[in-house]
C-alpha cells in the first residue's frame, strides 16, 4: 500500500516562502513519479508541478514557473516543493501524489496526500 503524508503548510506573507514536504511509504515510493496539485474553494484541482523517479527535467504548470521547485530525495522518501515569492493567489489546500508516470492531469496519479494549507497574505 500507498501512504503520502504532506507537511510544511501554514501562513506566510506575500512574497514569502515556503517548503512543502510530502513523505512517501519506503517500500511504495520507490519508481513512482511525483506530483503536486492544489485547490482552492470553489475551483478545479490544478496541477503545480511534476518529477520523476529518474533524473529528468521537473515539469510545471504555468503559475508555479519561475516561482515553485520540485525536488525529491529518494533515500529519504520524500517529495519537496520550495515555493518563493509567494501571492495572494497561492492560497489553496496543496496536495502531493503519486503515479507512474509524469502528467498533469490529477486521474492519472493513483495516491494522494490529505493536503495542507498554504495560506499567503497581502
Amino acid at each position: 500500500q500507498v501512504q503520502l503524508v504532506e507537511s510544511g503548510g501554514g501562513l506566510v506573507q506575500a512574497g514569502g516562502s515556503l517548503r512543502l514536504s510530502c513523505a512517501a511509504s519506503g517500500r511504495t515510493f520507490n519508481n513512482y513519479a511525483m506530483g503536486w496539485f492544489r485547490q482552492a474553494p470553489g475551483k478545479e484541482r490544478e496541477f503545480v508541478a511534476a518529477i520523476s523517479w529518474t533524473d529528468d527535467s521537473p515539469y510545471y504548470g504555468d503559475s508555479a514557473k519561475g516561482r515553485f521547485t520540485i525536488a525529491r530525495d529518494n533515500a529519504k522518501n520524500t517529495v519537496y516543493l520550495q515555493m518563493n515569492s509567494l501571492k495572494p493567489e497561492d492560497t489553496a489546500v496543496y496536495y502531493c501524489a503519486g503515479g507512474r508516470a509524469v502528467t498533469t492531469f490529477p486521474r492519472e496519479y493513483a495516491y494522494w496526500g490529505q493536503g495542507t494549507q498554504v495560506t499567503v497574505s497581502s
